[in-house]
């Protein structure tokens, strides 16, 4: 019995000493330290675990404990860095949390495991300076430009002197020495909350009532082709610039003529509709910087896919830094997060549901997301690793023998044997699209369809049979079936290409390329008559009997 108290007792002196232990480290926990060093309209703050907690969101995150002045009623507290407010926001982040937007483990209360920077966490809080990739997991901006046309209606913007009296993500507004300045509504939202589409009339009417100040010496006459540049800005202004930049960005690379985001897009690459959702302990860091996170790894496939996925048959992006770095903040915007219907916001419902789409519906910007990995920003063509070669789909001489039917329809078929896919599919362009994306191409190459498309071959296939295999089969094979040159012996190619093609293309070649012209000699062959450039043909379209 004597045995039995003392060993209570011990028990009871050490159970004491543990609580004692654990009750200073929780006192010198790193949250505690910097409330205390916290100073709010009445002195010091309570010391005390902080939470933003939304049933509807499924949000309780603790970042607050630090970041106290992002806590509900709590924004006027002062002291070190870490306690400032959040800056201005469309979405108040003491209803919304934080790991909403920023990632990491909102129910954490030590840094490392609060920011996800621990092995076992999959959702990392995204990079700083990658921030507004953070907006992508409710919103997705609809009919964003390429990089090109987005840039050169910001400079529109600036040249015409618009933020002289709005303020756009930030800028503009200011006073003006002399002049004063006019207090217009802030645009920075403006893209998600709309705007008044008759405002220049307005903005007319009521510069001919003024005398002087902003209305005279910052606003003028707008032409047709401005006032398209400024709504095509306009409809980007969704508070996220550097988003919306990133997203132009990847609309000028052709990503979308391999990879789906949305629904929209090819399936040669895996769909990336929420590749930013990726759990970084699923990927291979081995060829990536020691410590690297999820931002570094999709630089580094971006520069080098091949090093990062050993399988991928994805070619390197030829791109500047801040190129990567645009595209892929992009990547890391691609999430899509199970939101209630309340808090389901516009855009992503209009995506989602109506099949609203996210690239604008201009030929420029079509032919940049789909076309332009392959065929090159300016339709010059491309070769890529492992030999594969893209045509020049803008070459003059390519488009000046062919019609826009041949165009439409090699894009709405796509070309079976070859990698160019048939976009008339689930997924792909609608005919809209297509025929924006053959005006471009006219555009691109400077030249017409041929002014006559009705010729027909009249010789006997059996005569070109012998000048097709010396001057043809080298480079596209001897049944057709291509080889450094592209396979003629094709259903769908035999379908839409007409014999007035192929008779200018034998007969002019194709600069650029090795596809040489018949109806001039070379040093290392003879001219073709016009006979045997015409059995040639006839020999050739014998092809299409053969494939009923």
């Amino acid at each position: 019995m004597e045995k039995n108290k003392y060993l209570l007792l011990g028990s009871s002196v050490g159970v004491l000493l543990l609580l004692i232990v654990a009750a200073q480290e929780s006192f010198r926990k790193p949250w505690r330290q910097v409330q205390a060093s916290g100073r709010g309209e009445d002195g010091e703050i309570a010391v005390r675990l902080r939470q933003i907690t939304n049933a509807n969101l499924r949000v309780g995150d603790r970042c607050v404990s630090c970041h106290v002045s992002m806590a509900p009623g709590e924004q006027s507290v002062t002291g070190a860095a870490i306690l400032a407010a959040h800056k201005p926001v469309v979405h108040d982040p003491a209803e919304y949390g934080c790991t909403v937007c920023h990632g990491g483990q909102g129910s954490a209360t030590e840094k490392a495991d609060a920011h996800g920077a621990v092995h076992f966490w999959p959702e990392p809080m995204i990079p700083l300076r990658f921030a507004e990739a953070g907006c992508g997991t409710c919103h997705t901006a609809l009919q964003v430009p390429n990089r090109e046309l987005f840039q050169r209606a910001r400079q529109t913007v600036d040249r015409l002197d618009c933020i002289a009296c709005h303020r756009i993500d930030g800028r503009g507004g200011t006073i003006r020495p002399g002049g004063g300045r006019t207090e217009g509504p802030d645009l920075s939202h403006v893209g998600i909350a709309g705007y008044d589409k008759g405002w220049y009339e307005k903005h007319q009417a009521h510069a001919a009532k003024e005398s002087a100040g902003p209305w005279k010496t910052s606003f003028g006459k707008i032409d047709d082709a401005d006032l398209e540049f400024i709504g095509i800005y306009l409809a980007t202004r969704v508070s996220a610039p550097a988003l919306i930049e990133a997203k132009a960005t990847f609309h000028s690379f052709g990503c979308l003529g391999c990879h789906r985001v949305s629904g929209a897009g090819g399936d040669e690459g895996p769909d990336l509709s929420r590749a930013g959702e990726k759990d970084p302990g699923q990927a291979d860091f081995t060829n990536v910087a020691e410590g690297a996170g999820l931002d570094r790894w999709i630089a580094e496939h971006f520069r080098s896919p091949v090093a990062v996925v050993a399988t991928s048959q994805m070619p390197p992006v030829a791109a500047s830094q801040k190129e990567i770095d645009l595209l892929t903040l992009y990547v890391l915007s691609l999430r899509r997060r199970e939101l209630p219907g309340a808090y389901v916001p516009r855009d992503q419902m209009q995506v989602t549901r109506f099949g609203q789409r996210e690239f604008a519906p201009d030929g420029a910007t079509l032919f940049g997301a789909f076309c332009a990995g392959c065929h090159g920003p300016e339709g010059a063509g491309k070769h890529a690793s492992g030999g594969a070669t893209f045509p020049a789909i803008a070459n003059p001489d390519f488009l000046g023998v062919v019609n826009d039917q041949f165009l439409t329809e090699t894009i709405r078929r796509g070309r079976p044997g070859r990698r160019m896919p048939g976009w008339a599919k689930d997924g792909g362009l609608r005919d809209e699209e297509i025929a924006r994306i053959v005006e471009h191409l006219r555009k691109l190459g400077g030249a017409g369809p041929p002014a006559d498309d009705n010729w027909r071959a009249s010789s006997k296939p059996e005569t070109g049979r012998g000048i097709y295999a010396a001057n043809c089969s080298g480079c596209h094979g001897a049944k057709g079936e291509g080889g450094k040159g592209p396979a003629l012996n094709n259903r769908a190619f035999l379908e839409i290409a007409t014999d007035t093609y192929l008779m200018e293309t034998v007969s002019r070649g194709r600069r650029g390329t090795a596809m040489a012209g018949y109806r001039e000699p070379s040093p290392t062959r003879r001219a073709l008559a016009k006979s045997e450039m015409e059995s040639t043909v006839a020999f050739i379209r014998d092809w299409q009997k053969e494939k009923k």
